[in-house]
């Protein structure tokens, strides 16, 4: 919106109210988030190597240029059981906060990544496909149906499957996942309320409440 779309008034109340807005819920939102990750990256390809490999190459470098740490990369084949395989091995890795996947997201016979990958997921966050759609949209018009593009979370961690195409795995890399893996991961790893421990008891377990 332009100056002219609104009163003058309007925009000064609006700066005003800006300055004084609290922040505190924002901060508290990302108070689990994890200040460097650790990735691995996998690509899904029966010819591509990892001195051949400029999807992965993008991912790994997006997460580089942002401050965190490639920890595990591999190629591996369009192959269910294989790729299913890899992808929960380093999710449960302790040196690995996050899994992006490039390669088999497609229809063709050969693409099953997203199968493979389903049955690993604890929970789904649709909205990353969603997100990299709309956001691929710009780019392949249409064809953009016929991507798969998914995620969720395997063994605590966040896993991410993306085309293999290198400009689907910078852009879905750069715009979206580095950005949220952060935040994403310190969630899926954030104890339980169970085990945290409770304020306002005591050590034997009662609650405890202020003197009125």
């Amino acid at each position: 919106m332009t100056d002219s779309d609104s009163p003058e008034q309007d925009d000064e109340s609006s700066s005003d109210d800006h300055d004084h807005h609290d922040h505190s819920g924002d901060h508290d939102h990302h108070a689990h988030d994890l200040e460097s990750l650790a990735a691995a990256v996998v690509t899904v390809s029966s010819s591509r190597t990892l001195e051949d490999d400029p999807a992965g190459d993008a991912i790994a470098s997006a997460f580089e240029s942002a401050g965190h740490e490639i920890t595990a990369r591999d190629v591996v084949a369009d192959d269910y059981d294989g790729l299913q395989s890899i992808v929960d091995r380093f999710a449960d890795s302790d040196d690995v906060d996050v899994v992006v996947t490039t390669g088999g997201t497609g229809v063709t016979p050969d693409d099953v990544t997203v199968e493979a990958i389903d049955d690993l997921f604890e929970k789904e966050l649709p909205g990353f496909g969603e997100l990299f759609r709309r956001y691929s949209e710009e780019e392949i018009g249409t064809r953009v149906v016929g991507t798969r593009a998914t995620a969720g979370i395997a063994r605590g961690v966040p896993v991410f499957c993306l085309p293999g195409s290198e400009n689907a795995a910078r852009l879905g890399s750069e715009e979206i996942i580095v950005p949220e893996a952060p935040h994403l991961a310190g969630l899926a790893t954030r104890p339980e309320d169970g085990e945290e421990a409770s304020e306002g008891t005591d050590e034997s377990g009662d609650e405890t409440r202020d003197e009125e």
